[in-house]
């Protein structure tokens, strides 16, 4: 479910417009967002397999008397719970301009379309299942990427110097904040957290269950990296120096070398099993944030929890039907996570002090403290 929401229409439309107007010179950007995925991720699923709670009900005992409870707590709330609303638009609209090739109906009535589906599929709890059909779909489009990109690579000007071209950010900053916020999922710290309790239960040795979890962490960020590299690399080869597409539905000329005529149809199947996809997967997790700060039931079955995701899945609803352009809603959504990563981080790493049963040693607070820093250094230059 995390890989899932980590290679949604947000990673292919910021990665398509990092590659069409920056070429490779931001790839510094994807590999800091991929180690600070590990980082992170990796101190959320010890934190859940160690203390049997998540994030958000683990933030709330360690509060406990504190005069600021709940004033960290709400602004995790806010945080998570309207940067999700954000996402979930995004989602949305992903998939709305993926169905929009297939099915001839308004915009509005898809993306209604789309949201019942997902409902009802959190409602049901058929979407394990579904999920795993929708994973193999957005597999093969990552499949078809990668070999888009290595046409583009044979076919393009792409030179050694590229590779290692680096800059830091100057008119493109907000692009970069938007690829770390596509790439370092806030919400899927919380969500994580969680799901690591779902597969691996008490019963399962917490140091084999950190072992296996950890395993496939990395197997995870290592997909999604090559997956966003590859959008990237192809969006370079197909439109660096020319005029990018102005909606999202024209980026599916990256492709054409691979696909020649199949290549919009493929590329809408993509936009629409990631969407769905990522669009179970934001309410999920919001779900999981409001009932563990509450001290509801974090359970699926759960009243609160379903008035949750439902309020989540709404809320992205009714700014995707406002008529807002689908691509600058979806990079807006990812700078928003962007901008509050370095908070959330800020916390999982207190988390991670509480205490030492919890064994986040000393390399794994040093690198949460470096993500942290360039997290921060990176939005106080975008904001100030």
């Amino acid at each position: 479910m995390v890989a899932a929401a980590f290679i949604g229409p947000g990673t292919i439309t910021t990665a398509s417009r990092v590659g069409a107007s920056a070429g490779l010179t931001l790839v510094w950007a994807l590999l800091f967002s991929l180690v600070a995925t590990y980082v992170l991720q990796e101190i959320a699923l010890r934190l859940g397999l160690m203390t049997r709670q998540s994030l958000a009900g683990f933030l709330r005992s360690s509060l406990t008397g504190h005069v600021l409870k709940w004033p960290i707590l709400g602004l995790v709330l806010v945080a998570i719970f309207f940067g999700n609303g954000a996402y979930q638009s995004g989602n949305l609209l992903g998939a709305m301009v993926g169905a929009s090739q297939f099915i001839d109906l308004s915009h509005e009535a898809l993306i209604i379309g789309i949201v019942l589906i997902a409902g009802l599929l959190l409602a049901s709890g058929w979407y394990r299942l579904v999920e795993g059909a929708l994973i193999f779909l957005v597999g093969l489009m990552a499949l078809v990427f990668m070999t888009a990109a290595a046409i583009g690579l044979l076919q393009s000007d792409i030179s050694i110097p590229e590779w290692i071209d680096w800059r830091w950010p100057s008119s493109e900053d907000a692009l970069v904040i938007a690829l770390v916020g596509t790439t370092v999922v806030p919400y899927n710290l919380f969500l994580h957290a969680s799901l690591v309790q779902e597969k691996w239960r008490v019963d399962v040795p917490l140091g084999v269950a950190i072992r296996q979890a950890r395993r496939d962490l990395l197997v995870s960020v290592l997909v999604g990296g090559l997956v966003t590299l590859s959008v990237i690399i192809a969006a370079r080869a197909a439109f660096f120096g020319n005029a990018a597409p102005p909606d999202l539905a024209g980026f599916a000329q990256v492709l054409t070398p691979v696909l020649g005529n199949a290549a919009g149809a493929c590329f809408a199947l993509g936009l629409i099993a990631a969407g769905l996809t990522s669009a179970m997967t934001a309410p999920l997790a919001a779900a999981y944030v409001v009932t563990g700060a509450l001290g509801w039931r974090s359970e699926m079955a759960g009243l609160g929890f379903k008035l949750t995701w439902l309020l989540v899945l709404l809320t992205g609803a009714g700014v995707a039907v406002t008529g807002v352009a689908p691509m600058g809603a979806i990079v807006v959504a990812q700078y928003a996570n962007g901008l509050m990563l370095p908070l959330i981080a800020v916390i999982l790493f207190w988390l991670s002090l509480r205490s030492e049963d919890l064994q986040v040693g000393m390399l794994r607070r040093g690198a949460a403290v470096g993500v942290i820093l360039l997290c921060t250094i990176l939005t106080a230059e975008k904001l100030f």
